[in-house]
Parts: C-alpha cells; sequence; structure tokens
C-alpha cells in the first residue's frame, strides 16, 4: 500500500471544468504521467521524480484545512493519479475528514483510465484519450466523460467512445433510455486551439446529448 505520494501541487480554488464547474474545491496534483498528451497544459507534472514524496497523513492535513476554509470537495488530478495506488489515500481521507456532524468530504478524480481502479470516489471524471483508450472498466464506472478536442481525429473519437459506452447497456431497451442514465458527456476544446474550440462548438450544436465543457479557471486567470 502507498502512504506517501508525489505531490506536485496543491490549491484551493473553483473547479473549472464540467460539471461541477463554478463550485469550491481543494486539488492535490499527483506527479507521473505515461500517457503523454502533445497538447497537455500540465507537462511539468509527467516526471515524477522532480517532486518530493509526501506522506498520506500531510496531504490529509491540508484537506482538512481547506474543507474548513469551505473547499466542498476535493478533486485528485495529475499528471495521471492512477498511476499510484491510492486505497490508502481514499481510506485515510474518509476516516480522518469524517466528524461526528459533518461526513467525509467526497472525492472526485481525474483519470484516463489507463490503470487499473485504486481507491473509492464519489465522483469519476473519465477523460480517455484516442492514442491509449481506457480499460474497459470505467467505461461503465464514470460520472461524467470528457473528451479533449485538438482536432477532427478526436471528435471521431468522441463519437466511437460513446458507442462503445452505449454498447456496455445493451439490457436498456433504447436508445431513450440510455440517456437516463445518470452520467454527463462533455467535450472540451483543447486550450489556445482555435480550430479545436470551432470543431467542439460545432459538434455540441449538432449533438445535444453533449455539453460543452470550458477551462474557465483560465479565463479567469486562477489556478
Amino acid at each position: 500500500m502507498t502512504n506517501f505520494l508525489p505531490l506536485v501541487e496543491k490549491f484551493h480554488s473553483l473547479q473549472g471544468e464540467g460539471f461541477h464547474t463554478g463550485q469550491s474545491a481543494f486539488f492535490i496534483r499527483l506527479a507521473g504521467c505515461s500517457v503523454g498528451c502533445s497538447w497537455c497544459d500540465t507537462k511539468h507534472s509527467w516526471d515524477k521524480e522532480k517532486y518530493p514524496l509526501i506522506p498520506i497523513k500531510k496531504i490529509i492535513d491540508e484537506i482538512k484545512k481547506a474543507r474548513k476554509k469551505g473547499a466542498s470537495f476535493l478533486v485528485i488530478t495529475g499528471g495521471e493519479p492512477l498511476h499510484h495506488n491510492l486505497d490508502n489515500l481514499c481510506q485515510a481521507i474518509n476516516k480522518e475528514t469524517s466528524e461526528k456532524d459533518q461526513n467525509p468530504i467526497k472525492i472526485h478524480i481525474e483519470t484516463s483510465g489507463v490503470n487499473k481502479m485504486s481507491g473509492n470516489y464519489d465522483w469519476i471524471t473519465l477523460s480517455p484519450k484516442r492514442h491509449l483508450p481506457p480499460r474497459t472498466y470505467f467505461l461503465k464506472n464514470f460520472n461524467e466523460l470528457k473528451i479533449i478536442i485538438n482536432d477532427k481525429k478526436d471528435i471521431d473519437f468522441a463519437i466511437d467512445i460513446k458507442q462503445e459506452i452505449m454498447n456496455k447497456y445493451q439490457n436498456l431497451s433504447s436508445k431513450d433510455n440510455f440517456y437516463k442514465l445518470d452520467k454527463k458527456y462533455y467535450v472540451q476544446p483543447a486550450w489556445e486551439n482555435a480550430s479545436g474550440f470551432s470543431l467542439t462548438i460545432d459538434f455540441v450544436k449538432n449533438n445535444p446529448e453533449w455539453n460543452l465543457s470550458l477551462q474557465t479557471h483560465k479565463y479567469l486567470k486562477i489556478k
């Protein structure tokens, strides 16, 4: 079990993307990623050897402080956070943030889905990449799907992976029933990519079952 994790940064801000956009959240960014997206805006997090191993207890102390200041949930991101076994971290968070008058803080994770699942989460954002597709497990076990649109091939990938997800629910009698599932679907243009932005807008306009996600924190110039 992992008791120390390579921490790139921690910060209290607003969730800038997806379903929980605009809500107060505490972020921990873990180092290490082998997915290697060319357009990634956190390439500095890829090499886990550059960052110190921090005891889980110290990380949880920071989570508790942020919660007292108003953070309504924790977001674990990266890098690719599931390169690490997060069983101990999640168990400790649930234990240490549970008080007699308060439930444990909700834990969200953003993952590409390339690794085996570890830990337990209240919200899973699956952000798969076409050059390294996710494990089958994640095609059923996610709350929101978020596809980053860099070029036309990413639009095709979004269509294909959504069809693959639908195929996992073959017991549903109709397409309409599929959309009643409590899952959210987002496309998000790659940052500072005019072509990706146009492709994303046009796609959402013509595919109402998909939603637009923007990196609102960057427009607001906050962390």
